[in-house]
């Protein structure tokens, strides 16, 4: 006899001790098992997918891989030039004319522009060819079960089980180490809500289908609120003396107000006159290269929070789109993940919020380096040198 799912999940929900519905991270796992059981149950998640959770275990590999992201602590320069290549480019270009009418729709529907999503695809898996041989749910339950970020990984591994019941994927579905899946790492809520079915077989496929996974990227980008016919990111010159107070990702002025400051395009020409807002970015401070980041930019960063990441997603976007290489310039030296480290505990001490000791220059320890540099009559770039290191 098949209950209605509703019911089977009441029925399951009761048979739980309440302890561990409770259990939300932590604790004894198979404990902890049971109660995502109940709960994916309770949503409506069938037979199919509540026999794969069962068969779910712990990983040790994907705690550690979570605690060790060592690609952060490199600078923009050397993460760039890391990851754009000529591979990349060729590679990028050829899909872009391989696979034109898919990429012409997707701006049609979504607004997103091919070399947008193509920069994606290139760095995420190069063009679907190194998508990760994790268990993504094993994956998922390591990362739900680990006191870490419960609150983004349990919803995360409920909408699996949803998949795999759906039959939309495997229960041994492979992924990159934090959950993602397919050719542009979309994460299970993406897959479930916002797949597009591309290529008109009649089902989602984002590790084996292109124009599916194309698709769904440009669903997603949209979702987060990608500004149609708007640019995401400029290379700019800018001049020795600035209202540093005016720069900063979050500060927004004007192109026209830009303008008005002696900030050019790259080549000297003036910007247009007008009222696009965008935040200058300078990612290795007021002598390396300077970015003007306009709206599309943020979008970049709810796909990715890492700085460095998004900046160079957003320039190989450019490149694809013909630009050339950023000029990078002669940058202060700054400092190393352990030296950033030591800076973080003093501005920690000072009471600037850094997001913690990790030796990561993410955007709360770059808003703390430029209060303090400010208050040094330093220019305020968010660029920690060893002379701000001494000034504190």
């Amino acid at each position: 006899m098949h209950l209605p799912k509703t019911l089977f999940g009441a029925l399951l929900a009761l048979s739980i001790p309440c302890a561990a519905l409770a259990q939300e991270c932590g604790g004894d796992f198979s404990a902890w098992r049971a109660g995502v059981e109940a709960e994916a149950a309770a949503q409506g998640v069938g037979a199919n997918g509540l026999a794969a959770l069962r068969n779910a275990s712990f990983d040790q590999r994907i705690v550690n891989r979570d605690r060790a992201q060592g690609v952060f602590t490199q600078t923009f320069r050397e993460f760039a030039n890391r990851m754009i290549n000529d591979y990349r480019l060729s590679n990028g270009r050829r899909n872009l004319e391989r696979y034109a009418d898919t990429f012409a729709r997707a701006e049609r529907e979504f607004g997103v522009p091919g070399p947008v999503i193509t920069a994606f695809w290139a760095l995420e898996t190069d063009f679907g060819a190194v998508q990760g041989d994790f268990s993504t749910l094993n994956a998922l339950a390591t990362l739900a079960y680990d006191c870490r970020r419960p609150e983004l990984f349990r919803p995360e591994l409920i909408a699996l089980l949803k998949l795999i019941d759906q039959g939309a994927v495997p229960a041994n579905v492979t992924g990159a180490w934090a959950g993602e899946i397919g050719q542009l790492q979309m994460l299970p809520s993406d897959y479930l809500n916002l797949g597009v079915d591309g290529d008109g077989d009649g089902r989602v496929d984002l590790k084996a289908s292109a124009p599916d996974a194309i698709l769904t990227a440009a669903n997603k980008i949209s979702s987060l609120g990608w500004r149609r016919g708007e640019p995401w990111l400029e290379e700019v010159r800018i001049p020795d003396s600035l209202p540093w107070d005016k720069t900063g990702r979050v500060n927004k002025l004007s192109r026209a107000e830009w303008a008005s400051l002696g900030v050019t395009r790259r080549d000297g020409s003036p910007l247009p006159a007008d009222d696009l807002p965008a935040g200058l970015v300078l990612p290795m401070g007021h002598k390396g290269p300077a970015f003007l980041a306009y709206p599309n930019f943020d979008i970049y960063l709810d796909w990715n929070q890492s700085l460095v990441y998004t900046l160079t997603a957003a320039h190989l976007a450019a490149r694809l789109d013909g630009a050339p290489p950023f000029d990078p310039r002669s940058p202060e030296p700054g400092l190393e993940a352990e030296t950033i480290k030591l800076l973080q505990q003093k501005l920690a001490d000072r009471g600037h919020d850094v997001g913690g000791i990790d030796g990561i220059l993410g955007f709360n320890t770059r808003e703390a380096v430029r209060k303090e540099q400010l208050r040094l009559g330093l220019p305020a770039d968010g660029w920690p040198t060893p002379a701000l290191l001494t000034g504190l």
